[in-house]
């Protein structure tokens, strides 16, 4: 099986500041989070954790298995899409117009990337690669896999393991410490 989870709540989750690749802890009410989803998972199986190595994921995936036997591999593909100048700015997600804007509400129009940014496709190609490298061959093994990431990361690997359309990406709405079985 494979499962995917997103971090708990932070700051600049509360203050809707986009994070992207800037490293920001999870906040109490994070930690509570990842805590509710530690009771509420504890029957699930899971062989190996890969984490994004950005401290909000760290954290969370810290105390999802904490008192269990599960490797966790941190990885820098699992980052977050990198928003560039626009990481940290206030209320992004409603500047329409704003190409951050469009990747919200129409990413696969999202094809001019602002100043510092990662383009959509290169967050495709590495997701893409880390589900070739290293979680295929783990659930090719019969090991269960959970991913502990981010939002649009997180997004970008539903798209590849169900085989959808850009315009798709946020179908599924990755919730903060939902875990999501994939496969």
């Amino acid at each position: 099986m494979l499962y995917i989870i997103r971090h708990g709540i932070t700051d600049w989750n509360n203050e809707r500041r986009l994070q992207g690749q800037t490293d920001i802890h999870l906040n109490d009410e994070g930690r509570e989070m990842a805590e509710q989803a530690r009771k509420e998972y504890r029957n699930v199986h899971f062989d190996i954790c890969f984490c994004s190595p950005l401290a909000r994921a760290r954290e969370t995936a810290e105390i999802l298995l904490r008192d269990r036997d599960v490797p966790v591999m941190y990885d820098d593909r699992l980052k977050e899409m990198s928003f560039g100048i626009y990481e940290g700015a206030p209320n992004t997600l409603g500047v329409s117009d704003a190409p951050v804007g469009v990747f919200f509400s129409s990413p696969e129009l999202y094809t001019d990337p602002p100043e510092g940014a990662e383009s959509i496709t290169a967050l495709m190609e590495r997701t893409g690669e880390f589900i070739k490298d290293r979680v295929r061959p783990e659930l090719d093994a019969g090991r269960d896999v959970l991913i502990v990431g981010h939002g649009a990361m997180n997004s970008a690997i539903v798209c590849r393991i169900k085989d959808r359309p850009l315009s798709r990406f946020w179908d599924d709405g990755i919730l903060n410490c939902k875990l999501m079985r994939l496969i």
